[in-house]
């Protein structure tokens, strides 16, 4: 911290850019990793991460080829480019894990997910959650004279701005499944 009180970086409001120029940049990626379909794989995984201080951001998993006993974990992390790399590598080291795949650098990818979103309103605000789930195509899954529960497919960001919209309007609860994921192309 200097006199003003300003950390290094502030935050990303703000109008200066103050970060170390230096500074590797976090970044964003979505890896997918072919399992044994095993007990302890999953925990094996995902104590890599926790005992490294790694955060995932987004995780789904499931069989993918019931006659081979093997699984897909579809996860999301962040770090700068060296971490991401380290992860990749301590990943493949892994005994049970099959392949590792950074669908980020890899080229173009389809990422979706889905959301449930229950909104909570009355009059006015329950035409105009009604009138926003039209636009964003999301389906009413559930309804109430007190409540609306909406179903939403799609990027993760169309879910983030979906819920931002819904705030205000009574959302009060969420449930997220997380990113799925699959490279383009051949």
């Amino acid at each position: 911290m200097n006199a003003l009180n300003i950390q290094k970086g502030a935050s990303s409001h703000s109008a200066y850019d103050l970060r170390d120029p230096n500074a590797q940049l976090e970044e964003s990626h979505t890896l997918a990793v072919l399992v044994e379909n095993e007990p302890g794989v999953l925990a094996r995984v995902i104590g890599l991460f926790s005992g490294r201080g790694y955060n995932i951001d987004s995780l789904t998993v499931a069989e993918v080829d019931h006659t081979g006993h093997r699984s897909r974990i579809t996860m999301v992390t962040r770090g700068t480019p060296a971490v991401i790399e380290q992860i990749k590598a301590q990943l493949g080291r892994i005994v049970p894990v099959h392949d590792v795949h950074d669908l980020t650098v890899e080229g173009p990818s389809v990422e979706r997910e889905l959301g449930l979103f229950k909104v909570r309103g009355q009059g006015d605000k329950r035409v105009e959650a009604l009138r926003i789930a039209e636009i964003f195509r999301a389906n009413v899954v559930d309804s109430s004279l007190e409540s609306f529960i909406f179903e939403l497919v799609g990027a993760p960001g169309k879910l983030d701005a979906f819920a931002e919209l819904m705030r205000p309007l009574g959302l009060s609860e969420l449930a997220r499944t997380g990113v799925a994921a699959l490279s383009r192309g051949a």
